[in-house]
């Protein structure tokens, strides 16, 4: 069998070996606690302080001490430490009660929302348009007097569309709202810039651009009221207890410090391949409709509903030819119930279980994409013959 084709790049992407060469130092000789005051504490330190500052340059924020770079466990803790921490904080200042989301959210985000309902919390879901964008205007129509947080992902992991997130934040930056942006698909293929993009909570996680798994940041804004989700020690100028993992911290930051270095060459790379992929999809297979933003959509992301097809079995069947793929978000594999993001976006009934996510990667080639489109459509073909009335 040939090569293994990986097309799942926004399930999770390859560690990259330039990032394995810079944590392995810390896994043996700077393997010091960096709460502690002898040499080998220091020294891991050290390196803590040195992967804030690289991460801070990305983002574009303030880089002195843990103020506003918070290590995490990855994005599902990001985002539950910025909704929850808001939340409780807020309230216990007597700030309010409400919050406001989409309805398209990652479950990250919207599981935590429904806890806080059952707490005493308002939450307002936005509903989405047939791209699965949410406008500037309908956040502010939303908001009320009592509003303390707005939740608004950067890029939909399901179907690749983007949010106006600067022009979001803009607007509720002149109302003074915390606004938290879940970019955990983001990173090395669209700006970072926390000033440019007005926000005060961004959420991210390592292995979705080359790092390790289990590491995460959230940014958070230093004026941000936040009640801190994770206590038992004063790390993180307590803002999130525990022992910090260095060599994942050196891991995370390097990975982000070339995902942003090669972004603009990796976004001019995917894009042509991308809209080539769409484009023969549309075109070979039958009763085959793109899902998300025609153009506002990440650089490498394509994704598909196809009617009166299981999306499930197809998958499975390329697998066995040597193609990984998906048919929405890796963490809801396997439940029976259909997208909530495509619900969401009104997507054909008929359509719903014909779910497929291709997304490129810095390594995916148009050899890569031919391959993919040559299975695709005998694998297509040869369903649908079970399927009289369709095509």
């Amino acid at each position: 069998m040939e090569k293994f084709i990986y097309l799942d790049h926004s399930a999770t992407t390859p560690t990259d070996p330039r990032v394995v060469e810079a944590m392995l130092p810390y896994w043996t000789e700077v393997f010091g606690n960096a709460s502690s005051l002898h040499s080998a504490g220091k020294a891991a330190e050290a390196a803590l302080v040195q992967s804030r500052q690289t991460v801070a340059k990305v983002l574009n924020c303030h880089p002195a001490g843990p103020a506003e770079i918070i290590f995490t466990s990855g994005g599902t803790e990001s985002d539950n430490l910025a909704l929850r921490g808001v939340a409780h904080g807020m309230r216990a200042r007597g700030r309010g009660n409400h919050i406001i989301t989409t309805s398209v959210e990652h479950h990250a985000v919207l599981d935590v929302a429904k806890e806080l309902q059952t707490e005493g919390f308002e939450v307002t879901f936005l509903p989405v348009d047939e791209y699965g964008r949410v406008t500037a205007q309908q956040v502010v129509d939303a908001l009320r007097d009592e509003t303390i947080l707005v939740s608004i992902m950067y890029a939909n992991n399901e179907v690749g569309t983007l949010n106006p997130i600067a022009e979001i934040g803009a607007a509720l930056k002149k109302r003074r709202i915390p606004f938290h942006v879940d970019a955990v698909q983001a990173a090395g293929l669209l700006t970072l810039d926390v000033k440019k993009l007005n926000v005060d909570l961004l959420s991210l996680s390592a292995h979705k651009f080359y790092g390790p798994k289990g590491i995460g940041v959230l940014y958070m804004r230093r004026a941000v009221t936040l009640k801190p989700q994770m206590v038992g020690g004063g790390q993180q100028a307590h803002r999130r207890g525990g022992t910090e993992p260095v060599p994942m911290i050196v891991g995370l930051a390097e990975a982000l410090r070339l995902a942003e270095a090669e972004r603009e060459e990796t976004v001019k790379r995917l894009i042509p391949l991308r809209d080539n992929l769409i484009e023969r999809v549309l075109t070979l297979i039958p009763e085959a409709t793109l899902t998300g933003h025609p153009t506002e959509r990440l650089p490498g992301h394509a994704s598909f509903a196809m009617r009166g097809l299981n999306g499930d079995s197809l998958l499975l069947d390329l697998n066995e030819i040597g193609i990984g793929a998906s048919g929405g978000s890796a963490c809801t594999t396997g439940q029976q119930e259909p997208s909530h993001v495509l619900v969401a976006m009104n997507i054909d009934p008929d359509c719903l279980v014909g779910q497929m996510r291709f997304v490129l990667g810095k390594h995916s080639t148009q050899e890569h994409v031919d391959r993919l489109i040559y299975h695709l459509t005998a694998l297509v073909e040869r369903h649908r013959a079970l399927v009289p009335d369709i095509g």
